[in-house]
């Protein structure tokens, strides 16, 4: 069994196939996925979604970096509501972005730290966003020592990688992995396989050989294949390693 841990299968992009995008990954063997939530307006089909997939759609909740705006407050107080009415499975996708948009840095920072502090209370993992911000991410992390989690698509090269290891953080590995000169890869060739898993981020960062296509879950075996390719190790044993991490970070 293999577990994607970063889908946005309820995203618009997947309305006229949402079904059968949900087959094909269980016909590749991946039987669970984890849900990452963005903000209140996409939450709604997040939940729908799961409630249909309780077997195999695991949600969590959370505000997105680059969701954070003017009314982050109001966000918070929605998502900390719905924290409090039903089973999520983490926070997130929470972090810091400085790619996209660098208007609410100061908020993006406070948005972080409130989420880490539920995830705290909750004692929920974090699905971590650090897109250009790593060294940001490991500073607001500092006061929550306790907390663990994923560095989704992680970003970092392998010192940084053993840094977050040595918190108790995961790395999730996607599509990034397969592409020609990819840091990623370097990574994980440095660093083995331990502390590894998953992710398609779907339908975003599609692996070789279908870059150009919407990414799905039913590409996390040829990730892995990759990842087993880089290491050396057989892809069985990547499965069994990588789905035991995300049961575990999870509790699923």
């Amino acid at each position: 069994m293999f577990i994607d841990t970063h889908s946005h299968i309820y995203g618009e992009e997947f309305k006229e196939d949402r079904k059968e995008v949900i087959e094909r990954a269980r016909r590749a063997g991946v039987e669970r996925i984890i849900l990452p939530d963005i903000d209140a307006e996409t939450r709604p089909a997040m939940l729908e979604l799961s409630a249909q997939y309780p077997d195999m759609l695991f949600p969590t909740i959370g505000l997105h970096p680059t969701s954070v705006n003017e009314e982050y407050k109001t966000e918070l107080k929605k998502a900390e509501k719905e924290l409090g009415e039903r089973k999520y499975y983490g926070i997130g996708e929470c972090g810091i972005d400085l790619y996209w948009d660098k208007t609410y840095y100061k908020e993006q920072l406070y948005v972080f730290s409130y989420q880490l502090g539920l995830a705290r209370e909750a004692g929920l993992p974090v699905i971590i966003h650090s897109r250009d911000s790593l060294d940001e991410i490991f500073k607001a992390l500092k006061p929550y020592p306790y907390i663990k989690g994923v560095l989704h698509c992680f970003p970092g090269n392998a010192e940084e990688a053993r840094r977050a290891i040595g918190s108790g953080f995961l790395l999730g590995i996607g599509g990034v992995v397969t592409f020609k000169n990819s840091p990623m890869a370097q990574v994980v060739q440095e660093i083995g396989t331990e502390a590894l898993i998953l992710e398609t981020d779907s339908p975003y960062l599609t692996p070789v050989p279908y870059r150009g296509k919407r990414n799905e879950s039913s590409n996390i075996p040829v990730i892995a294949q990759k990842v087993a390719e880089l290491t050396g190790t057989d892809i069985k044993k990547i499965e069994e390693i990588t789905t035991r991490n995300a049961m575990n970070l999870f509790t699923l």
